[in-house]
């Protein structure tokens, strides 16, 4: 057994991202961010849906059609449809902030 909570590092370079269970239509994610956000001007526009949770932390989703983004506290979940341009505006800086990311195909 392992628990979502255990191991995080208290600052990191890069966001973690820790595959927790995979196969040909899922994938779900742990992913460990430290203030980390989108490079300036980059969209992710993923072959796949995504279904996010944010467990711990909380962070800004923008999506390109969006003027402001939405703002994630621990419990809240969206769910991202596939091609749907979007970016990590922030996450926060005084705590990890953890996201489980589940990754599917229609």
């Amino acid at each position: 057994m392992k628990n979502l909570f255990d191991n995080l590092p208290e600052d990191l370079p890069e966001e973690l991202v820790e595959t927790i269970l995979e196969n040909k239509n899922i994938r779900l994610e742990r992913i460990v961010s430290t203030g980390q956000k989108s490079p300036d001007n980059f969209w992710y526009d993923q072959e796949e849906s995504e279904w996010v949770l944010l467990l711990k932390g909380e962070a800004g989703i923008l999506f390109e059609d969006e003027e402001h983004p939405i703002h994630l506290k621990p419990g809240d979940h969206i769910n991202i449809p596939a091609h749907k341009k979007h970016r990590v505006e922030w996450t926060s800086q005084n705590e990890p902030t953890i996201w489980l990311a589940l990754f599917y195909r229609d």
